[in-house]
């Protein structure tokens, strides 16, 4: 944990300009002439993109004194010492910590709350909620079943973090090897069935999220149709 601001904070800024100007972008060979130098831009970028990763980390502008954000920021790149010792500096990020999991688990409850009172949701004892879209009639999973479906899932705020459905392409697995909300879904539905999940983050991926695109306790939606057992 010794230095992990400062540390964190001249990682983000190295990478910076690459993310900020090449998210979801193809990289392109170095242009033939020197770029023109633009400060402004740079530092914008660079200031941009350290609050756009803190945001994607649950940060909002409410949690934090800018001015002592930029203060921080200007004593590393000068080379001065922190204004604060390692052990307040330790305590202090340890219980921002706990405030951003406390939001993101109120976020979810309420989440869980509203969405289980749309019209066509089922609850399950486990938690997951799921709705029928479509009804299939073909054969349903078992354990032991290998599956072949189409899908899309979605974070809370609706970014999609995969989709077989955009790829054009069907995902092939064994029902016992996804996610526990996953496993369950499927040894309910039948070959033809379209169902909308929700999953709660203890039948997903728990505490630990699965960086980059998942965060830790994150709940998530997904869409998915059953095309094939095997």
């Amino acid at each position: 944990m010794r230095n992990l601001a400062i540390q964190t904070l001249c990682l983000l800024a190295i990478l910076a300009p690459a993310t900020v100007f090449a998210q979801g972008q193809a990289l392109t060979p170095p242009p033939t002439q020197a770029p023109k130098e633009n400060p402004k831009a740079a530092s914008y970028g660079i200031g941009f993109d350290i609050g756009r990763n803190l945001a994607a980390g649950g940060i909002t502008s409410k949690d934090v004194i800018k001015e002592e954000v930029l203060k921080g920021l200007s004593d590393a790149l000068e080379g001065k010492e922190a204004a604060f010792t390692m052990e307040v500096f330790q305590q202090a990020m340890q219980a921002l910590g706990q405030k951003i999991l406390q939001r993101k688990i109120d976020r979810n409850n309420k989440f869980l709350e509203e969405n289980k009172k749309k019209e066509g949701f089922q609850v399950t004892k486990s938690g997951l909620q799921y709705k029928v879209v479509k009804q299939g009639s073909g054969a349903t999973p078992t354990a032991s079943s290998q599956v072949t479906v189409h899908y899309e899932g979605k974070l809370v705020s609706g970014a999609i973090f995969d989709s077989s459905i955009k790829r054009g392409q069907p995902a092939t697995f064994g029902v016992s090897q996804v996610i526990a909300g996953w496993t369950e879904a499927l040894l309910r539905m039948k070959v033809g069935d379209k169902w909308e999940l929700v999953i709660p983050s203890n039948l997903a991926y728990g505490e630990r999220g699965s960086p980059p695109a998942i965060g830790p306790n994150e709940v998530l939606l997904f869409e998915v149709e059953l095309l094939e057992v095997k």
